[in-house]
């Protein structure tokens, strides 16, 4: 009787003891950039998400398809050769990752390129998966999917999508994808409180445009504190936007110092820590 009043009192004194998973240990998660689109990410569990692998073909990739060993995931944004959908194929067949395209569509098209049935998860945005404590959510991008080889079961590569990616410490990543500004980020970093953007700075994106996405996934959430470009050369063409104009844009609609953008070097690690 003493040990059942005890408890009581103890579940009134402790209330977010109750019901909440311990923190997983481990190492420190890293982030890498690969070169235009694709990231690599290590978990502090030891799982490898790729991201947009697009290597043959992009000529500021510092790997060739052979030096890719090991994948638990394969992220594709959407239907884009330079989104990684092609070289994603091999990759996968290789690795034996799971693989996950932005639509359905492009799940079918991977099945019919010969990546196992069994590895394919086709979704849609609004989908939730989960791998070994890591949390991978499926959202909306205002972006095409064309596929690089259409055939007449999978002419096209259905919905783009970016990605909100959970690590097992709780550390939240949304890449974009290629998508313009739209006011679900609002929604999503209310939501899912992302720690990091990786946000896209293709040639002619306005500046201003990848500001206004800063803004929105910072909803109540203050979390956001570090932004990536993507989707740019190593050295910019002529014309082309640049880091600098897009971190001015940021400054100026949410405050200097409010947000960091990192410039990162090709193959270098950075931890994701809070």
């Amino acid at each position: 009787m003493l040990i059942a009043i005890f408890m009581m009192l103890l579940a009134l004194l402790l209330p977010g003891c109750i019901d909440r998973a311990p923190a997983v240990q481990g190492n420190a998660s890293t982030l890498e950039w690969l070169g235009w689109s694709h990231f690599r990410i290590t978990s502090g569990q030891d799982k490898v998400i790729l991201i947009n692998p697009f290597i043959a073909g992009n000529p500021d990739s510092i790997v060739k398809l052979e030096d890719i060993t090991r994948a638990d995931v394969i992220l594709v944004a959407d239907g884009h050769e330079d989104e990684g959908s092609s070289d994603a194929i091999p990759l996968a067949q290789k690795t034996g990752a799971k693989l996950i395209g932005g639509g359905f569509e492009l799940g079918s098209w991977f099945i019919e390129q010969g990546v196992p049935a069994s590895q394919v998860i086709r979704t849609n945005p609004g989908g939730i998966h989960r791998f070994d404590g890591i949390t991978v959510r499926i959202v909306n991008s205002v972006h095409g999917s064309g596929l690089p080889e259409p055939t007449a079961n999978n002419t096209y590569g259905g919905p783009a999508a970016g990605f909100i990616i959970t690590l097992e410490d709780g550390y939240t990543v949304y890449f974009a994808g290629s998508t313009a500004a739209t006011m679900d980020m609002q929604l999503w970093g209310s939501a899912f409180k992302p720690d990091l953007a990786i946000l896209p700075l293709n040639n002619n994106r306005d500046p201003v445009d990848v500001a206004q996405m800063v803004k929105l996934l910072r909803t109540d959430n203050q979390n956001l504190n570090k932004i990536i470009p993507h989707h740019n050369r190593v050295q910019p063409p002529a014309g082309a936007t640049t880091i600098d104009e897009m971190e001015q844009a940021i400054n100026d609609m949410v405050g200097k110092g409010t947000v960091t953008v990192m410039r990162i070097e090709r193959g270098k690690a950075i931890q994701l820590t809070k």
